[in-house]
């Protein structure tokens, strides 16, 4: 039998975490430069880390040797707990799901700070979102897929699927929501853009939020819930004209 509840896995890097202006901030600190966003989102996963054509010879000099690895993770580290941000807007989204009678909200993240818990929870701490307000924070190896880990979570408070979302910024947390049964909530404002997750991964366009507000509304209204006042309204009538046009 399932339970009554409701649940939304967020994830972290990209969706709920400014993850691109934290990494930006990073290599700015040793030296290097990451590119723009738009260029970023653009390249595989194998190269984001080491920028484009222009920026890639002097980013690999400082990435590669004796520490410089150690010496970028550790500073990338430091950047999330004292500088990083959420996207405007979904602190108070979060702040909402929690609130909610009957909704288990929480986060699983492959993030790749030193001792990431306690780096999300600092992060977290600083923008208000205490550690009790999550029902879950789990973290996963880069090699791990969160499939696996998104059934469990269901499993373990009951959920029925269709009253389960996830949500996140790249096709692989599309292809886990969906081959664990639930409803995909994707954005285009992380680490990959629009035209690569419709256009190449073939992620219907109804499914993709271009902007943290746009989420906000998405969640809130598939669940039910009234937002609060701070949450910015978006514009019904202009996200739907957006859609079809996108479909066309």
């Amino acid at each position: 039998m399932f339970s009554n509840e409701r649940l939304v896995i967020l994830d972290a890097d990209g969706t709920t975490i400014d993850a691109f202006r934290a990494i930006e901030k990073t290599f700015a600190h040793l030296g290097m430069d990451i590119g723009p966003l738009a260029r970023f989102q653009k390249r595989r996963n194998l190269f984001k880390y080491i920028g484009g054509f222009k920026e890639m010879p002097q980013n690999l000099r400082r990435q590669i040797g004796p520490g410089r690895r150690t010496k970028l993770i550790d500073t990338l580290t430091e950047v999330y707990r004292e500088e990083a941000c959420m996207f405007d807007g979904i602190e108070a989204l979060i702040r909402r799901l929690a609130a909610a009678d009957g909704v288990r909200v929480g986060i699983v993240t492959r993030n790749i700070t030193v001792d990431p818990l306690v780096t999300l929870t600092q992060l977290f701490t600083r923008h208000g979102i205490e550690p009790e307000l999550l029902d879950f924070l789990v973290h996963l190896p880069l090699s791990e897929d969160k499939l696996s880990y998104f059934r469990q979570t269901r499993e373990r408070f009951g959920i029925n699927p269709a009253c389960a979302y996830a949500c996140g910024d790249e096709a692989k947390d599309f292809r886990a929501a969906i081959n664990s049964g639930m409803h995909p909530f994707m954005v285009s404002y992380g680490f990959e853009d629009f035209d690569r997750l419709h256009g190449k991964h073939e992620i219907p366009a109804e499914v993709i939020s271009r902007s943290p507000d746009e989420l906000a509304w998405r969640v809130l209204h598939a669940l039910q819930l009234d937002p609060e006042p701070a949450m910015r309204p978006v514009d019904e009538t202009k996200l739907l004209q957006t859609e079809a046009t996108e479909m066309t």
